[in-house]
């Protein structure tokens, strides 16, 4: 295999290969990244066994061929070669080298056999659909902060993505919790997504696919079966497998009949939150907040390093009420909302909280109360 290819397009196809690897494997040839060169093009495979990623990128290719190199040590050569840079690489099959060359640098790198590469096996895709970026970017983006890191509860460790019924509705949502907190995000239906089987989308997978979403033109495909997800771009395809567990009935803790409203600057009232809890030596230390007319007072007491309180004009206009939220979670749901206004809805000290932005019904967070 011998190719000429320009140092931009194969950073970025390296970066997307190296992320998925693992640093810290047992079997070699999972460090490495397949690169198979045909035609006007060069794609860049690497796997952990869950997830795979494929990166085309277009290149120069005198004669094709495959190999397998070190995801992360390609990566931090390309990294540091000059901009515009055009890279050279050179595999000799018989020494197991692949030489990559750019001005007057030179490097030799030890290479596998491609025959070892694991590829993913495919699978037939029960529904096949597109979506444009900035819907699915905004789906991931604001549920993904609280997916479960508890190993135990594995089914609660990724975004649960599903058709559901909304107010108007049929929609795609996905779905969060990690027990304490709840985000729930929907999205217009798209076509050919009606029949979709609701999959579990893992933690990891939901950060690879961040890297893919940030074109706003850009309409992704997305493929989905009982065991697998794949979403896909013109350059890059991601495939990964999904988690084999039952999503809890999440619709059962988020609560329907919290009648008391408070209204709210959304980051008047994040900063807020964020300044009174740095008195508390513990990130999970409970905030209290204390309703009444039109007021409300942010106050945190923690007995060993001091108290803070501070007050913030609202609209809020039902009876007296004083509830405790986590003020960790309080920050992270606060920091999803894209209006001016975030909308709480109570019901009582003892019972879950409901926000979402303003009038907008499609972004729900739902948190859990501590006692203060």
């Amino acid at each position: 295999m011998k190719i000429s290819i320009e140092r931009g397009a194969l950073l970025k196809a390296v970066a997307q290969a190296q992320s998925v690897v693992e640093r810290r494997n047992t079997i070699p040839i999972l460090a490495n990244v397949l690169i198979e060169a045909d035609g006007n093009s060069a794609s860049f495979r690497a796997t952990d066994l869950d997830i795979e990623v494929v990166d085309k990128a277009p290149a120069m290719v005198e004669r094709p061929g495959a190999t397998t190199v070190s995801a992360v040590m390609l990566h931090e050569i390309v990294r540091k070669l000059p901009d515009g840079a055009l890279v050279q690489l050179n595999d000799d099959g018989s020494a197991g080298r692949l030489t990559v060359q750019a001005g007057r640098s030179t490097f030799n790198l030890a290479t596998l056999p491609r025959e070892d590469f694991p590829v993913m096996a495919t699978s037939e895709y029960a529904s096949n659909f597109a979506a444009p970026a900035p819907v699915l970017r905004r789906l991931f983006d604001k549920s993904k902060f609280a997916i479960s890191t508890e190993e135990t509860r594995y089914y609660l460790n990724g975004v649960y993505m599903h058709v559901a019924q909304g107010e108007d509705g049929p929609v795609l949502r996905c779905v969060a919790t990690d027990g304490h907190r709840l985000a729930r995000i929907d999205a217009p239906l798209p076509d050919g997504a009606a029949g979709m089987p609701g999959v579990i989308v893992p933690r990891k997978t939901v950060g690879e696919l961040r890297k893919l979403l940030d074109d706003d033109e850009m309409q992704i495909a997305v493929s989905v079966s009982e065991t697998k997800v794949r979403f896909a771009t013109p350059q890059i395809t991601l495939t990964s497998k999904v988690i084999d567990g039952t999503f809890p009935d999440y619709t059962r803790v988020i609560p329907l009949s919290n009648a008391k409203r408070l209204e709210v600057d959304a980051s008047e009232f994040s900063k807020a939150v964020d300044r009174v809890a740095t008195v508390s030596s513990e990130r999970s230390r409970a905030v209290k907040l204390s309703l009444d007319e039109d007021r409300l007072v942010l106050s945190v007491n923690a007995p060993d390093s001091g108290a803070a309180e501070e007050e913030l004009a609202v609209a809020y206009g039902d009876e007296r009420l004083e509830i405790g939220l986590n003020a960790k979670y309080l920050l992270e749901i606060a920091s999803q909302v894209d209006r001016e206004n975030a909308v709480f809805l109570f019901n009582s000290s003892g019972d879950p909280t409901l926000m979402r932005e303003g009038n907008d019904t499609s972004a729900v967070y739902v948190v859990m109360p501590m006692r203060v």
